[in-house]
């Protein structure tokens, strides 16, 4: 059976989103509204506060606590690998530090903050399988004001397997729940050429930090985007998107199904991590592999691999139709195009700007898993590194990358070109 806890709204209105199964109510009777999850949200017409938070506890029972300026309607599910409960909310701004909800008792970690414009997300990752054993809104006893109510406690894992089992949702589902008038509204003239721009992480996964200024990954992914997808969009034959154009999240699968339902000819994605070496420094392209050239990339790939699971996103596996002769061998000439683009990325930025030592590298990055899209992921530098994040936070730095990557797309799209294509 599948557990997803919703609390009803002042009206008592069910509220029922993607999860199928038996729906327990605490706090409130069944209402007659049936309304989806996305109905409910759109109603809202103010940001809800979260303005206080607390979690207690030990590894046996952890009870989790947010003061909330309005009733909240909330939804949990669990998620494999790694254990975690998931709790959807409306649209809302976090106000407290986030020292107050610092991963205690049960959970070594918790991420909160908002998917997009209508939902937010509380995920908590657990050390031991755990399941919530009561869920309630409960108001204020001064009368300002209601809290949520979240207690866990440790269950085997077997139970905690079956838990996830029965739910029918899955990461496929969520990565093709896409409005159809979206995908219309920015699909391209076929003789143009598609390239999908991806601002990497967003809303909950915040990415990297920077070492000085603590300024987030998303930010500066979604700043450079912006710039790229202007220097392209004046590029004769070319129709520029972007698989987000503001602060929410996107599975990784989600970005591969955006950039496909575009149209997109050639997806590049954007990042700026960090690492344990603070004198590193310097840009690197990525293309997809199973096996990664180098350790470093290998770390690299598991770590922007793991935003499914700060955005509390189960990670479905391949399909088996990876089997398939005739998809393998797409597959094998999507690669030889992708390789071909981070060639001439390295050609643009050499002399020009920081590379990194052998500067294009390979692992298994999920955002490069399309088939029939070159892909490629960019480190446009990396926040770990003084110097380096003072030129990812540079408008005139950006500027010239975003200039020297048009030039590198030039030159990927010549031998095409010239025969006719």
């Amino acid at each position: 059976m599948i557990l997803a806890f919703v609390q009803s709204a002042a009206e008592n209105a069910s509220r029922f989103g993607r999860i199928a199964g038996v729906v327990l109510m605490f706090g409130a009777a069944f209402g007659a509204g049936g309304q989806t999850a996305g109905a409910v949200s759109a109603q809202a017409s103010t940001l809800m506060v979260a303005y206080a938070a607390r979690v207690a506890g030990d590894d046996a029972r952890t009870r989790v606590v947010l003061d909330f300026d309005t009733r909240p309607t909330f939804e949990a599910r669990y998620i494999a690998n790694p254990d975690r409960i998931v709790v959807d909310l409306p649209a809302t701004a976090f106000a407290f530090a986030e020292s107050d909800l610092k991963a205690t008792g049960l959970f070594r970690d918790i991420r909160y903050g908002s998917m997009d414009a209508s939902s937010a997300r509380l995920v908590l990752t657990a050390q031991r399988p755990a399941k919530l054993v009561s869920a309630e809104v409960l108001a204020n006893e001064d009368g300002k004001g209601f809290r949520l109510v979240l207690d866990a406690e440790l269950i085997p894992q077997q139970d905690f397997d079956r838990l996830v089992k029965e739910q029918a949702w899955d990461a496929q589902t969520e990565a093709t729940a896409v409005a159809a008038d979206e995908v219309a509204a920015i699909g391209a003239p076929q003789d143009e050429y598609v390239i999908a721009i991806d601002a990497g992480h967003g809303g909950i996964d915040a990415g990297a930090a920077g070492a000085t200024t603590k300024t987030p990954e998303k930010d500066i992914t979604l700043a450079f985007a912006r710039i790229l997808l202007e220097k392209l969009q004046k590029e004769p034959g070319i129709h520029a998107v972007m698989t987000r154009d503001g602060d929410q999240f996107l599975s990784l699968s989600q970005r591969v199904v955006l950039a496909r339902q575009k149209g997109a000819n050639l997806l590049i994605s954007l990042h700026a991590d960090t690492l344990r070496q603070g004198d590193i420094r310097g840009a690197t392209v990525y293309t997809i592999s199973d096996k990664a050239s180098d350790h470093m990339a290998a770390q690299l790939a598991e770590r922007e691999n793991f935003s499914d699971a700060i955005g509390g996103v189960a990670h479905s596996d391949e399909p088996s139709e990876v089997t398939d002769i005739l998809l393998d061998l797409t597959r094998r000439e999507t690669q030889a195009f992708s390789i071909s683009m981070a060639q001439a990325v390295v050609g643009s930025f050499e002399g020009q700007i920081g590379l990194i030592n052998n500067p294009h590298r390979y692992a298994g990055f999920r955002v490069l898993q399309a088939h029939d899209v070159p892909s490629i992921l960019l480190e446009l530098g990396f926040l770990s590194n003084n110097e380096d994040e003072k030129l990812l936070l540079d408008p005139v730095w950006r500027d010239k990358v975003a200039g020297l990557m048009v030039e590198a797309i030039r030159r990927y799209r010549a031998p095409v070109l010239a025969n006719g294509g």
